[in-house]
C-alpha cells in the first residue's frame, strides 16, 4: 500500500525532469540557439527601422496639414511634378556612376595592396581606410573648400595649365560631377577593404593551375578571380547602392540640391520638401521611391547570389 501511495509523488516528480530535459535539448539546437543570438538585433531592426518605415507610410496618405486622410494623392500631385522626375533622374545617375567607379577603383586598389610584401600591405591599408573612417560631413567641407569659386586649389592648380577656373558647385554638370566625385573618394575604401579580404581567399593553387596551362593575367583575372569574388561583389554592390542611394550628408553640405535642383537627390528633396517646406507627408512620399527601386535591385542580386550558392 505504501508502494501504491508513493507511486504518483514519483510520476509528479518525473514530469518536471523531463520539462528539463525537453528544455535543454531545445537550447542545445544551433537554430534556436542563432535565434536567441540574434533577437536583440530583430528587435532593435523593429525599432528602428521597421516601425519608421509603416509610419512613414501612414504619413504619405495624409494632407499637409496631418489631419485629413487623403490615400494616394501625394503620390499623384508629385507624378505631375517635373521636379521629381529630375530627382529620379539624377538619384540613379548619382547612385549607378558612383558605385560602377568605387567597386573598380576598389578593384584595381584591392589588386596593387594584395600584391605588396605582407610587412608594408598594414601601411597601406590604414592610409587607404583613411577617407571612409572620417565622419562623410567633415570630409566634405574639406572638399568644399576645394570647389570654393574663390579660393579653389583646384582653379588654382588648374591656372597654371592655362585652363580658366571651373565652377565647381554653379553649373549643373560640374556640381553632379563634384558629388559623384566626392561619394567615390568616401566610398571606395570599403570595396577595396572588401575585395582585398576577398582576394586573400582565393587559394594559390588556382593561380599556379591556370599559369600551368598558359594563362595571361587577364584570362587569370576573368576566369579566376572574378568567379571566386562574385558573391561578395554582388553583396558589396547591394550595400553600396543601398547607401549610396539614401545618401544625404555630401549633397546637402556640397551643393544643397543646387543649381536650380539639379543635383537634388530623394535624401535631399525629401529634407527639402518636407522639413523645410513643412509638409511632411509630401516629403515621406518622396523617401519612398526609394523602397522600390533598391527592392528590385536587391531581388535581382539576391537571387543571382543563391542561384551560384546552389550550384556550388
Amino acid at each position: 500500500m505504501a508502494d501504491v501511495a508513493l507511486q504518483p509523488n514519483k510520476v509528479g516528480a518525473t514530469q518536471p525532469a523531463r520539462k528539463r530535459s525537453s528544455l535543454h535539448k531545445a537550447l542545445k539546437r544551433k537554430s534556436t540557439a542563432a535565434f536567441l543570438m540574434t533577437l536583440p538585433l530583430i528587435l532593435l531592426i523593429a525599432i528602428l527601422v521597421i516601425y519608421p518605415a509603416f509610419y512613414s507610410l501612414h504619413l504619405a496618405s495624409l494632407n499637409k496639414s496631418m489631419q485629413r486622410f487623403v490615400g494616394l494623392g501625394n503620390f499623384e500631385f508629385l507624378f505631375k511634378r517635373e521636379t521629381f522626375w529630375l530627382v529620379v533622374k539624377q538619384s540613379c545617375i548619382f547612385a549607378i556612376t558612383a558605385v560602377i567607379f568605387k567597386a573598380l577603383l576598389g578593384f584595381i586598389i584591392a589588386h596593387f595592396v594584395h600584391n605588396i610584401p605582407a610587412k608594408g600591405q598594414r601601411k597601406w591599408r590604414g592610409m587607404l581606410l583613411v577617407p571612409w573612417v572620417i565622419p562623410p560631413a567633415m570630409s566634405t567641407l574639406a572638399w568644399l573648400w576645394l570647389f570654393d569659386p574663390s579660393y579653389s586649389a583646384f582653379n588654382y592648380t588648374l591656372s597654371f595649365f592655362g585652363i580658366g577656373p571651373i565652377p565647381w558647385t554653379g553649373d549643373a554638370m560640374w556640381a553632379r560631377f563634384s558629388v559623384i566625385l566626392v561619394n567615390i573618394w568616401v566610398g571606395a575604401p570599403f570595396f577595396m577593404i572588401m575585395y582585398l579580404a576577398a582576394l586573400k581567399s582565393v587559394p594559390e593553387q588556382l593561380y599556379e593551375a591556370a599559369a600551368i596551362d598558359g594563362a595571361n593575367w587577364w584570362q587569370r583575372l576573368w576566369y579566376v578571380t572574378l568567379p571566386m569574388m562574385r558573391n561578395i561583389i554582388a553583396i558589396t554592390t547591394l550595400f553600396s547602392l543601398i547607401v549610396t542611394f539614401a545618401n544625404f550628408d555630401i549633397v546637402r553640405i556640397l551643393t544643397a540640391g543646387g543649381p536650380l535642383d539639379h543635383t537634388h537627390i530623394f535624401a535631399t528633396w525629401a529634407f527639402r520638401i518636407g522639413i523645410e517646406g513643412s509638409d511632411i507627408p509630401l516629403g515621406a512620399s518622396v523617401s519612398l521611391f526609394m523602397l522600390p527601386i533598391l527592392a528590385i535591385a536587391a531581388v535581382f542580386i539576391l537571387r543571382d547570389v543563391n542561384k551560384r550558392g546552389n550550384e556550388a
